[in-house]
């Protein structure tokens, strides 16, 4: 097992990254009281919520669990609801934790009912996917979408701990672990040059999940996101370069409906466009383009974006969140390795990358 420390200004918390964790009270036992409730959907209730309720009540924790439907298009104010429903049904108070088993969505929903429940509640996140495991439970990022945009209703509010158990990706289906590669990809093209010739040269063995490769992988990812978190908690400089290839992915995933396109599928897709975008702008060549779009390929995932009108492009960019003062801006990239923010309000530009 590896344990690595994220440092926030409201709390220190370890990330534990390895094998069997979920068998391992020890983890557990810092951050739980005497009542905790596990928040899960229909597909990872399944899998492991009965063991996880089997260790806590063992050891003396009284359980309840809270499954949700799956999916993208499940994480919204029906299932916050549902969330604290059962909190309240269960008399949950302040001391009562939060325990999020699952991906990012579960994550995310959970996360974001632990910050609001009685004005805030022990968070410790389980991520279960490959992309939770090495992005969304690291960092404090809660939120649940809304018709008009992703994630626009949330908090930043940090976990407890977060305890990624290697173990939960053997069940993972490939077109998920193909998902979650999108955004270890995303942080070597961010931040870290090494780190892309690093995964273009192990692509392969990553894709056959070998156990070591594997380890490396979510434990660089995680320390990466635990720098970038300890500067800048709440998204005012450096944490915006974490949203690399995401503006131009949640407008993907709003118009074809969330959950049509995975998160890590729409965001793969808005890497290469948003290398496009770099090209255009006299930062990168066409050859270091195509160097973002065969690791992806080799990632299995699409580096072309669905076909809708401009207008549609244009009216979800300017809902997302990191649009200000009415100017559009962009994580683009200087070079391969490293990111930059840049305000964008040349239409004209924009339709000659979406049309590339």
């Amino acid at each position: 097992m590896q344990t690595l420390q994220v440092r926030t200004p409201s709390h220190a918390y370890p990330i534990h990254i390895g094998k069997g964790l979920l068998a391992d009270f020890s983890l557990f036992a810092p951050h739980i009281g005497k009542k905790a409730a596990i928040v899960t959907n229909t597909t990872v209730s399944a899998l492991y919520a009965g063991a996880l309720e089997k260790l806590l009540r063992d050891n003396g924790v009284e359980t309840f669990s809270i499954v949700l439907a799956d999916g993208e298009a499940h994480k919204n104010h029906q299932s916050l609801l549902q969330i604290y429903d059962a909190l309240l049904a269960h008399r949950a108070d302040r001391k009562t934790a939060v325990v999020a088993l699952g991906g990012g969505v579960i994550g995310d929903t959970a996360g974001f009912a632990a910050a609001t429940y009685q004005r805030g509640v022990p968070l410790i996140q389980i991520p279960t996917t490959l992309l939770s495991q090495v992005d969304s439970s690291v960092g404090g990022k809660t939120a649940v979408n809304h018709p008009l945009g992703k994630n626009m209703i949330g908090a930043f509010y940090q976990p407890q701990a977060v305890i990624a158990d290697l173990d939960t990706l053997t069940t993972l289906p490939e077109r998920e672990f193909s998902a979650g590669m999108a955004e270890v990809v995303k942080y070597a093209l961010l931040g870290d040059a090494a780190f892309l010739a690093w995964l273009e040269e192990n692509i392969g063995g990553i894709m056959r999940q070998d156990a070591d490769l594997l380890a490396q992988t979510v434990a660089h990812c995680c320390q990466m996101k635990a720098d970038i978190v300890a500067q800048d908690e709440t998204e005012q400089g450096i944490r915006a370069h974490l949203n690399l290839g995401h503006t131009f992915g949640h407008a993907i995933e709003a118009e074809m409906g969330y959950g049509n396109w995975l998160h890590g599928e729409a965001v793969a897709a808005g890497m290469v466009l948003a290398a496009e975008l770099s090209r255009v702008q006299g930062c990168l060549n066409a050859g270091e383009v195509a160097r973002v779009s065969a690791l992806l390929r080799a990632a299995a995932l699409p580096v072309v974006p669905p076909e809708f009108p401009f207008e549609r492009w244009l009216a979800h960019m300017r809902h997302d969140k990191k649009v200000q003062n009415g100017q559009m801006r962009f994580v683009t990239l200087r070079r391969l390795g490293e990111a930059q923010v840049s305000v964008l309000d040349d239409e004209n530009l924009l339709r000659q990358v979406l049309s590339a």
